[in-house]
């Protein structure tokens, strides 16, 4: 892993999901094979292969500090381009820096992460008026999980810390996306600890060769996602968890 520490010139930036994003680190650590935001590596020059490098911004608080003066209030999401929980987290703290800020500011955010690290930030997140947690969740099955995703935690791992986060009275989601293997057997595992699911299908080329290797074709046609799509929303208006499809 190339681990290099850099200086900034901004950390609150336009976001096409919400309205903001900020990104503490440039590269991620989990890696995940199918990835969107390995697309980076043509604007940052990393020769290295995705989940290999990852840049630290040191200087992301005091970015932060200065940038949300200068903003209009509104939505931020941690991360879009990282996870802002991955292992080196808890090392640098750059994104329980910037949640302190902008809590103590009463700007609202929405955090998305794979990593029960968060759990460490419990004591900002449940004070703040405006915070709530998703985690990212492909499937309910662990070992497809360690074929894509070998770097990241496991499903169990990410469903007891969306429990934990619920039981504390923070507004929870789950992200399932992009579906993977497995996926339509998630709601009943998310049923009373999320407020509500995201859910899209891959759509990126990233992961070919896994789906090749391990036979999974049939798992990446339009006929599979649309089934997986319609047995999510089913369910999920079955247990009355709101539902958004996003394909």
């Amino acid at each position: 892993m190339n681990i290099n520490e850099i200086q900034s010139k901004s950390i609150l930036s336009a976001s096409k999901v919400y309205d903001y994003v900020v990104n503490p680190y440039v590269g991620c650590q989990h890696g995940c094979s199918y990835c969107y935001a390995r697309y980076m590596k043509r604007f940052t020059g990393h020769k290295e292969p995705w989940g290999e490098f990852v840049d630290v911004k040191i200087n992301a608080a005091e970015l932060l500090q200065k940038e949300i003066n200068k903003k209009k209030k509104a939505k931020v999401w941690i991360s879009g381009v990282c996870d802002p929980y991955q292992p080196l987290e808890a090392k640098y703290e750059l994104t329980r820096k910037c949640l302190q800020i902008l809590a103590q500011n009463d700007w609202p955010v929405v955090i998305q992460t794979r990593s029960p690290l968060v759990l460490r930030d419990i004591d900002i997140i449940k004070e703040a008026k405006h915070f709530e947690v998703g985690f990212s969740i492909t499937t309910a099955d662990d070992e497809i999980r360690k074929l894509f995703e070998p770097h990241a935690p496991s499903i169990m791992e990410r469903l007891n810390s969306l429990a934990e986060l619920h039981q504390s009275g923070i507004r929870t989601y789950a992200m399932i996306a992009p579906i993977l293997p497995g996926a339509e057997d998630l709601v009943e595992m998310l049923e009373g600890i999320v407020d509500y699911i995201y859910v899209d299908r891959m759509n990126y080329n990233y992961a070919d060769f896994i789906y090749k290797k391990y036979h999974l074709e049939d798992k990446r046609s339009d006929e599979y996602f649309d089934f997986v799509g319609q047995e999510i929303m089913y369910k999920c208006t079955q247990l009355g968890i709101e539902c958004h499809i996003f394909f």
